[in-house]
């Protein structure tokens, strides 16, 4: 998917909204774990209940990793359900991955070509040449690691090296590598005090920005400091919207989460317009 059909896609539907499928079965609904794979049926509920409030769906990886080869068949179907039945949604696979050479054009492959996700998360610790083979696939984009939601991101991330935030020194070395216009950056959305200095250095760029809701982050501060002239942001929500209820209605309260969210990023990108 190029950035133009995913602006596209926000005007159209008034959203920016993300949702994170991140199926934990302790927390679903019992009825389904006595299905043939539970995660899939909520996954495809969940879908089928939102598709025309969002924009994104991000499956962070580890919650299908963790249930060994059944739960990679269940992401499988999952992006495949995507894939053929709302093609024009964005599709991130939360994996964060990264490393050298080869060993990052496998892990791209895997995600950008077998599953066929529009985009993945990458740590940028291991620099360049592990970045850049993510970059090389055409109409992917490739999601790094700028400025995290959680409590250890102060450990490494805002600290300075020769006067500078390590995390702005991310940003601006990452504009200096190959296919750089794939790039785009995770911001949490409890550090929005930040967004303005972020917005120097990539003022163009997407956002993915986590901790909407249960982390705290607050949408109208995020927007208020990282919105730029293409909305430029994907706001993340997880857990509010998918365990909304763990009832047999659990699809139809996932909307009803989904709704305020989508109203109330419609109601902010109307008064920016105006």
């Amino acid at each position: 998917m190029t950035t133009e059909q995913l602006v596209q896609q926000i005007k159209q539907k008034q959203s920016f909204l993300c949702i994170g499928l991140d199926v934990d079965l302790t927390k679903i609904p019992p009825h389904l774990l006595e299905l043939e794979d539970p995660i899939f049926e909520f996954n495809k509920s969940i879908i089928d209940a939102t598709h025309d409030l969002c924009v994104a769906y991000k499956p962070n990886t580890a919650f299908y990793e963790a249930y060994g080869l059944k739960g990679w068949r269940s992401l499988e179907k999952t992006i495949q359900y995507l894939n053929e039945k709302h093609p024009t949604i964005f599709t991130i696979a939360d994996a964060k991955r990264g490393d050298i050479g080869n060993t990052s054009t496998m892990y791209a492959k895997a995600f950008l070509e077998d599953l066929n996700f529009d985009s993945i998360t990458v740590a940028p610790y291991m620099g360049k040449d592990s970045v850049e083979p993510f970059l090389a696939f055409e109409n992917k984009h490739t999601i790094l690691l700028a400025l995290t939601s959680n409590e250890g991101a102060y450990d490494f991330q805002t600290k300075a090296t020769e006067g500078e935030e390590l995390y702005k020194n991310v940003l601006k070395t990452s504009k200096t590598w190959n296919n750089s216009e794939h790039l785009m950056y995770v911001v949490g959305a409890t550090k929005a005090e930040y967004f303005g200095e972020i917005r120097k250095i990539v003022p163009d760029s997407f956002l993915l920005v986590p901790g909407v809701g249960a982390q705290g982050g607050r949408l109208s501060e995020v927007c208020r400091y990282g919105m730029n002239k293409t909305v430029g942001l994907l706001i993340n929500s997880s857990r509010a919207i998918l365990y909304a209820s763990n009832g047999a209605d659990y699809a139809e309260k996932a909307r009803e989460e989904a709704v305020k969210l989508q109203q109330e990023m419609a109601e902010i990108m109307k008064i920016a317009a105006s």
